[in-house]
Order: structure tokens, then C-alpha cells, then sequence
């Protein structure tokens, strides 16, 4: 059984890790409205998701030193070099982007199209050219440019975190995008012993520590050929991970 950290210091460690986080966003912020008029696409894209992975893994690095976080990835760094790839996750808490993409330095990530307009993320996403979510067929043909691009894509199926234990319904975004672009999808299941930032949990809410998360590479699916079957077996495919796993993601409870 784990130790919990004394509530002083997991107080600390909560301030400590949301204050790294926004001090790492706003040092790139001037360089990153600078760079996007004046880089090609390509070349701001390349630098853009490039510094976005080395500073997630500093946060995460930080965390990890804090004693606050306790991170297990498997599998995950191995498909750097695969090629175009769709990543699906399940979507537990708002860490998932940040440790998947603290792992894949060449990740477009689709994005909530209100985040394109935030302080401390829009000037980063706008240069790495992550992809808003705010129009469906516009959402779809930018990511399978992307994907014939050469990179890679990281797509939630479940739209948001989940809310639903232990997986929200499925939208169909991901099949679409796979047909379309006839890539592989990749499943990533991420497990957590704590419902931390998971959907209704407020920023500054303390959870008991240290939380321990697990991200590993789960099936790779061949390209969807049609959508609805394939929707039915990612979903089936998930919930029977999730049944299994060791860590089992809460659903926050308000009250």
C-alpha cells in the first residue's frame, strides 16, 4: 500500500505542479506568437510539437520529483517510429494529452476549439498546427492532412473525459478519420488510481498523493473500412481492457 503524502506538502506539490506547468507556457508564449507568421508551416509545425513534448516531460519529470505523481509507460515510446498512426486513449483526466504527448514529439492533437483562444496553450497549439475541434468536417480533412503528412494523430474517442464508468460512448470521429485517411488506430489505455482532473474535479482541489498514472499500448486496429461496426469494437475493446485493469480510473463525484 502506498504512503500518502502529508496534506501540507500535498498542498504544496499542488501549487508547485500547476505553477511549473503555467510558467512553462507563458515562457513560450512571445516566442511562439513570433515564430507562427514567420516559420513555414512545416518547420513551425516540426519546432512547435517538438518544444511542446520536451516541456510536457519536464512537468511530468517535475511531479515525479515532487513525489506527487508516480508515471508507467509501456510501449508507448516504441511507436515514435511507426509512422502515421491514429491514438486513441480513453480519456480519464485532463493529464492524458500531456503524458501521451510528453512521449511522441510528432503528435497533432485534436483540440477543444475554445483552447485555440487560451493565454497559456493557444499561441503553442497554433504554431505545433494542433487541430480545434469546433467543425467536424474541417476537424476531419485537416487531421487526415496531417496524417499524409507523415505525422501522427491523438484523437479521444469519448469527445471528453469520461463521465460514464468506465467509458463514455463513443463518437464516431475516429472511424470517419481512419477511413478517410486509411490509417491504422492505435489504443492507448490509461489507467489512474485517482479521479484527479477528471471531469467536475476543480483546478485546485487537493487529491490525496501520490497519484499513480499507467499509459500503455494497447491493439492496433487495421484502417476502419465502415464506421459503425468499427465504433462497436473499439468500444467492446476498451471496456474489456478497462475490466481488466490494475489501476481503475474514477468517476468524479461532486459533493
Amino acid at each position: 500500500m502506498k504512503r500518502a503524502l502529508p496534506g501540507w506538502y500535498a498542498s504544496f506539490c499542488l501549487y508547485a505542479g500547476l505553477g511549473a506547468l503555467g510558467l512553462l507556457c507563458l515562457a513560450w508564449l512571445p516566442f511562439a506568437i513570433v515564430l507562427h507568421p514567420l516559420l513555414p508551416a512545416r518547420l513551425g509545425r516540426r519546432l512547435g510539437r517538438g518544444v511542446i513534448t520536451a516541456a510536457f516531460r519536464f512537468y511530468l519529470f517535475i511531479l515525479t520529483a515532487l513525489g506527487a505523481c508516480r508515471f508507467e509507460f509501456e510501449g508507448v515510446d516504441e511507436l515514435r517510429d511507426a509512422g502515421p498512426l491514429i491514438l486513441a486513449p480513453n480519456h480519464p483526466c485532463l493529464l492524458d494529452a500531456v503524458m501521451v504527448i510528453s512521449r511522441l514529439p510528432d503528435v497533432a492533437c485534436v483540440m477543444k476549439a475554445a483552447l485555440m483562444k487560451n493565454l497559456f496553450l493557444g499561441a503553442g497549439a497554433r504554431l505545433a498546427r494542433y487541430i480545434p475541434n469546433g467543425k467536424p468536417l474541417g476537424m476531419v480533412m485537416a487531421a487526415c492532412e496531417d496524417l499524409a503528412a507523415g505525422s501522427q494523430l491523438l484523437i479521444f474517442p469519448e469527445g471528453t473525459r469520461t463521465v460514464v464508468a468506465p467509458l463514455n460512448p463513443l463518437l464516431p470521429s475516429v472511424a470517419l478519420i481512419s477511413r478517410r485517411a486509411r490509417v491504422p488506430v492505435q489504443t492507448l489505455i490509461i489507467e489512474t488510481d485517482s479521479a484527479y482532473l477528471a471531469k467536475g474535479w476543480p483546478l485546485f482541489r487537493r487529491p490525496p498523493m501520490p497519484i499513480r498514472y499507467r499509459v500503455r499500448a494497447g491493439r492496433r486496429f487495421p484502417p476502419a473500412t465502415e464506421t459503425a461496426g468499427f465504433v462497436a469494437e473499439l468500444d467492446a475493446y476498451f471496456r474489456a481492457e478497462l475490466a481488466e485493469a490494475e489501476l481503475v480510473p474514477p468517476v468524479f463525484q461532486p459533493g
